[in-house]
């Protein structure tokens, strides 16, 4: 196929240094800011109200861990955090206050980042002795993170930095190595090595390399920090081996041979093997093994399979099992206690997004849970297991102040084209008018088995408060409704995610909520490819698009092996290499590959230079070519991070600020805005 864009691509990827493509990406940043000078005093005080929701001061609750308590801190309008510890008996008694000078800071994120345009901490992990840190950064932005070991007794660094690592690195029981990931050329993390104390980068040992160029490697460690685990996997199929954490280089326990579409991850405690594996039933059951017997064959059903109840993860705690379950659509934290008692923790609110917070100590009567919902602010809560009580540890502070009794929230159903009902979460002020006209957010994603959750966000008031409603699309695609909702939108069924995001828009326009025209819709990455799908499909429904780093020329990534993430890619969007029907399936639906003369809504695109999951020419194709196509005169903005990836901006405050551009081209285009006017 002819691509005339085709240009936009650096043959020296990662690496850009074609002058023409730089040229060609700064005039187009040159474009985007021209075009924005005139709602500057908008674009600042989108950002200031942003920022002013946001603690100047903030700390994460503290957490116990192998005799110190832990925690980060902002200070005053600081973009990066410090971490802090200090020495504890046991994790029963409270740490002292924030004041205490016994606290000590053993990283200082604003120093290392302070010579960057780009920074972002990797993994972090202090090992077991509390003596060494390991923690790796990224300077540019693309996820090739360094790792480097600082003793914390000296401050000094340990050995030399090593290059080219990913993910967090796991350390052994005796505090003297640890392990990480290596990434290839290709960016794919393919080697688990062991790494001495003080010994040359050269010298680490590859205990695990992965030749199947579709599955990437990662690493953890069991609760009971008896076993480092090493994975293996693409986006269906997974594979785990375990190493003593007191022998790394004993003989690896492989707990389930490798097969198509089988997914499994475990952990282990009080001699057993626990094992979340969907062999038995696609919503996932729970096996366990003993610890001399870990293999398949050996497995006994725990919990078994359901079409109602949807697992997403497990915990091993001592003496009971933490389990996450998805019920309609909605989280839910089930605790099973060894001796077969079993108990639900009730939060305030049914529609919640829940997940597992800090829970270090793994004989601890305490259980951490972040909590959120479309009205209620972020909240950390401790689970006490003996009480089976909630206790408040922190909510997030809103200080311009918020109040929730202001807002609603719903939960609707709208029906599918192919008659399936699909959920939708919406937030509005309660004094919003509910009519035509009114302008409404629509925010979906619809890939990879990733449920967009009710969540909460103190940005979005800036909307809300301007007669704004927010809505999310709970599409297929995502597991919102366990996995077969993840299956009803891959491979050939992929067009149901975006007939789902334009069914749900047109249910919301029925329903009086908005009107066509009046929806600003918004996604980024694979939620990206689906803004591109439904402007193709639907253009007229929507008055604003901001597509983030979005994977438009899904047909060329998905036909070129040598890119970062396209053969582990190949599972979620089919292989057109050697598929012809996924070729022409992929080809129906592309967004770059759909593109025709027409009128378009005002759009804005993004990109990240050095982005190594959605490259940069994506988003510049789909420009360059959407620019030769569109016969209207509505904005296409294209905005390239010239030092960042696929994140964006790496400060807490200058990833506000792109959002507040994005609120800002939102309310210019729908006509809530004009030019050197405060809104």
């Amino acid at each position: 196929m002819e691509d005339p864009y085709a240009w936009l691509r650096d043959p020296d990827y990662p690496e850009v240094r074609d002058p023409e493509i730089l040229r060609y990406l700064e005039e187009e940043n040159a474009y985007f800011e021209d075009r924005m000078a005139p709602y500057r005093n908008l674009v600042q005080n989108l950002f200031d109200e942003i920022k002013n929701r946001q603690p100047e001061e903030d700390a994460s609750v503290p957490y116990y861990e192998h005799g110190y308590w832990y925690q980060w801190r902002y200070a005053a309008d600081a973009q990066y955090r410090v971490w802090l510890r200090v020495p504890a008996d046991n994790a029963e008694k409270p740490p002292p206050d924030a004041t205490s000078s016994r606290w000590q800071v053993f990283l200082d994120e604003p120093a290392l980042a302070e010579p960057h345009a780009y920074f972002r901490l990797g993994g972090l992990s202090v090992s077991p002795n509390g003596r060494y840190l390991a923690w790796s950064d990224d300077t540019n932005g693309s996820e090739r993170y360094t790792l480097r070991i600082r003793d914390l007794q000296t401050g000094q660094p340990l050995g030399e930095p090593i290059a080219n690592t990913l993910g967090s690195p796991e350390w052994t029981a005796d505090s003297q190595q640890l392990m990480y990931l290596a990434v290839n050329e290709q960016w794919r993390p393919y080697q688990a090595r062991l790494h001495r104390l003080g010994a040359p980068p050269e010298q680490s040992r590859v205990l695990f390399e992965e030749t199947d160029e579709a599955f990437f490697v990662g690493l953890d460690i069991t609760s009971s920090e008896q076993f480092l685990i090493i994975s293996s996997g693409d986006h269906v199929t997974s594979e785990t081996r375990l190493l003593p954490a007191e022998d790394p280089l004993a003989e690896p326990l492989l707990i389930a041979t490798r097969r198509q579409g089988h997914q499994y991850s475990v952990d282990h405690g009080d001699g057993y093997f626990f094992v979340l594996t969907n062999r038995d039933h696609k919503n996932f059951s729970v096996v366990q093994t003993a610890e001399a017997t870990p293999t398949e064959e050996n497995w006994q059903t725990l919990i078994s399979g359901s079409d109602e109840h949807y697992l997403t993860w497990l915990l091993r705690r001592q003496g009971r099992l933490m389990l996450g379950e998805r019920v309609k659509g909605l989280d839910s934290l089930k605790i099973i206690d060894d001796d077969g008692d079993s108990h639900y923790v009730a939060f305030p609110e049914t529609t919640c997004t829940l997940a597992p917070g800090a829970n270090e100590e793994y004989g601890s009567n305490l259980f951490r849970v972040h909590y959120q919902s479309m009205v209620t602010p972020a909240t950390v809560f401790d689970y006490d297991l003996r009480r089976r009580a909630l206790i408040k540890r922190k909510v997030q502070s809103i200080p311009t102040g918020y109040d929730s009794t202001l807002y609603t929230t719903e939960r609707l159903t709208a029906k599918a084209r192919d008659g399936v009902d699909v959920p939708v979460s919406i937030v509005y002020r309660k004094d919003r008018p509910k009519a035509p006209g009114s302008p409404l957010y629509l925010y979906g994603y619809g890939a990879y088995g990733n449920a967009i959750m009710p969540g909460f966000s103190s940005s979005r008031l800036s909307l809300l408060d301007r007669g704004f409603a927010f809505a999310i699309a709970h599409i297929r695609g995502g597991d919102d409704l366990g996995y077969h909702w993840y299956e009803a939108g891959k491979l050939d069924q992929r067009e149901n995610t975006f007939n789902d995001f334009v069914d749900v828009a047109r249910h919301l326009i029925d329903a009086g909520y908005t009107s066509s025209g009046r929806i600003a819709i918004s996604g980024g990455s694979a939620g990206g490819e689906l803004m591109g799908a439904v402007v193709n499909q639907a253009p007229e429904l929507w008055g604003a698009v901001a597509a983030h780093v979005p994977f438009m020329d899904v047909l060329n990534t998905m036909l070129d092996a040598s890119l970062p993430l396209t053969p582990i890619e190949w599972p979620e969007w089919g292989n057109p290499i050697e598929d012809k029907g996924a070729f022409e399936t992929i080809l129906a639906y592309s967004p770059y590959d759909q593109l025709r003369p027409g009128a378009y809504p005002p759009m804005l695109v993004t990109a990240g230079l050095n982005d190594p999951r959605v490259t940069y020419w994506e988003p510049a194709k789909y420009v360059a070519k959407l620019r030769t196509l569109k016969t209207d005169h509505n904005w296409l903005l294209l905005k390239t991070n010239m030092d960042a990836g696929h994140g964006g901006q790496s400060g807490r405050f200058d990833a506000l600020l792109e959002l507040a551009e994005e609120y800002g081209f939102m309310l210019i285009s729908l006509g809530m805005a004009e030019a050197d006017q405060a809104v």
